[in-house]
């Protein structure tokens, strides 16, 4: 026979478990009624952070520095809400169908957004979050990085330091040009080719020109840049800068017609988008002499194929795409790609919401 304490001690381990299973019950019923979200790489802790904090949304990741396949990305926004993805996800009418009508808002961790199908995202009444500003710093000091690394040929110096073809001095050897008494042009004047500009300025540059689809007179006067027409950019230029967005007016842009007018001795950098320049006219342009070097971070495909013909030359410096990897950079932008979600999400303005 039970005695009355032992009664009241199990009465009250009872009522103990009722309460843990009836608060285990609410928050799986209150996850359940949470918008689903689905991020498609791991991204920096910061913004995660927010997203897990926020108490607005019920988070799946695909937990992996690699792009998730094409077919399990399909598979996962199948009624999510909301969607966090980087550059290398396709947004277009595939998705967006399978997705379907729950899906309110895309941010993307990305200043670019050709990924994005604008016109299949308006049509759907689906707004979009993206992250400019937040990565000029850290783009401009790549670019200056990279026109230095290539116009006084680091990279092969390097090499041959390390490969025994460091021998006695020599006049001639490993010769570049220098930003000194230079005329310095800027394809696309933005933010990030002004930031660009002021840091090249202390270095002795002589002249900055660029082009636009029309003059910017407002950017241009924080770095006395003169609006010249894109023949002129490629003949002027010692340093050709490509900072222009990828739209259908600049795709292709940098070909043979603008290759062939530059001088024999100038730089051509591209940290922009590689769809702004043929690859095969720019490999042309580097054997046959034209210009005297490239370097590019970012090409078409991305990767770049290890066999590409562009890799094979030592005129030409091949980043993969680290224009914006810096930790204090991708940090910020993983902060504004998750505030701009749940902005969205919660039907609010967006840090920084892009207009289709």
């Amino acid at each position: 026979m039970w005695s009355r304490f032992q009664v009241k001690a199990l009465k009250r381990v009872l009522i103990s478990e009722f309460n843990t299973w009836t608060k285990l019950d609410t928050m799986q019923k209150t996850q359940q009624a949470l918008p689903r979200v689905y991020v498609t790489r791991r991204v920096p802790p910061e913004g995660l952070k927010i997203l897990r904090q926020s108490g607005m949304c019920n988070i799946e990741l695909w937990d992996s520095d690699d792009p998730v396949p094409r077919q399990e990305l399909l598979k996962k926004v199948s009624g999510v809400d909301g969607l966090l993805c980087v550059l290398t996800e396709k947004i277009d009418a595939e998705l967006l169908n399978v997705a379907g009508p729950n899906l309110k808002v895309v941010s993307t961790m990305s200043v670019g957004y050709d990924h994005l199908s604008r016109d299949e995202l308006k049509k759907r009444g689906i707004r979009v979050g993206y992250t400019p500003d937040v990565l000029t710093d850290s783009v401009a000091e790549l670019t200056v990085a990279l026109l230095l690394a290539t116009s006084r040929r680091l990279i092969e110096a390097v090499n041959e330091a390390k490969n025994g073809g460091w021998g006695t001095w020599r006049t001639m050897w490993l010769c570049g040009y220098e930003l000194s008494q230079s005329t310095v042009g800027i394809l696309g004047l933005g933010r990030i080719g002004v930031a660009i500009a002021k840091r090249l300025k202390p270095f002795g540059v002589k002249r900055f020109i660029y082009t636009d689809v029309a003059p910017r007179p407002e950017l241009a006067a924080q770095i006395q840049a003169e609006y010249v027409s894109l023949d002129e950019l490629a003949k002027e230029s010692d340093f050709l800068a490509v900072c222009c967005a990828l739209t259908p007016e600049t795709q292709g842009i940098c070909n043979s017609a603008l290759f062939n007018k530059m001088k024999k001795t100038s730089i051509f950098i591209n940290t922009s988008r590689g769809a702004v320049v043929n690859q095969d006219d720019l490999y042309n342009a580097l054997t046959s002499g034209q210009i005297a070097a490239a370097g590019l971070d970012v090409t078409v495909p991305e990767p770049l194929p290890t066999s590409h013909p562009l890799l094979t030359l030592k005129n030409c410096v091949v980043l993969p795409h680290i224009g914006s990897a810096t930790y204090a950079t991708r940090g910020t932008m993983s902060v504004l790609v998750a505030n701009n979600l749940i902005a969205g999400l919660k039907g609010e303005s967006m840090p920084s919401e892009l207009k289709l």
